[in-house]
């Protein structure tokens, strides 16, 4: 199983020049906030036949209640998500994690699928490309392992 990280341009450019086969998509997008304007997802239409879209904003873990949002109100569907990454990876799919820039979001889905899979998610913090979400990771991390624990 390999597991990367894309921004919006870095999958644009790999969807014109061939898409892997049997890839699942975790696609992070922008929604319509006071904070910015809303952004498309990506269009990955006959490419995978495994894609979980989710409009989910970039917010730092210590911004939440800025925000009006506590932990659990944040990124509800991360259970939801480790049930599709599980099914994924017991079908023998890679995984490719995609968010506007693929600094974020992304990078912090891909290390805590890391972590929990291959127990090197590190590698992606300490790689200097990326900044990855603190709040996604833990996020995606903790319902890993709840749903692991099912």
């Amino acid at each position: 199983m390999t597991i990367e990280i894309h921004s919006r341009d870095s999958v644009q450019s790999l969807i014109e020049t061939g898409f892997p086969d049997h890839t699942a998509v975790i696609s992070f997008y922008d929604p319509q906030t006071g904070q910015h304007e809303a952004t498309t997802p990506v269009d990955y239409s006959g490419l995978t036949d495994r894609l979980f879209q989710i409009p989910l904003d970039d917010i730092p873990i210590d911004q939440l209640e800025a925000f009006g949002l506590t932990y659990e109100d944040y990124f509800t569907e991360a259970e939801d998500m480790a049930e599709f990454i599980f099914a994924a990876i017991r079908d023998g799919y890679d995984i490719l994690c995609q968010c506007e820039d693929g600094i974020s979001r992304s990078a912090g889905c891909a290390a805590a699928i890391h972590e929990f899979f291959k127990a090197s998610g590190v590698f992606v913090f300490a790689d200097y490309r990326y900044q990855p979400s603190k709040l996604v990771f833990h996020k995606v991390y903790n319902a890993l392992w709840l749903s692991g624990k099912k």
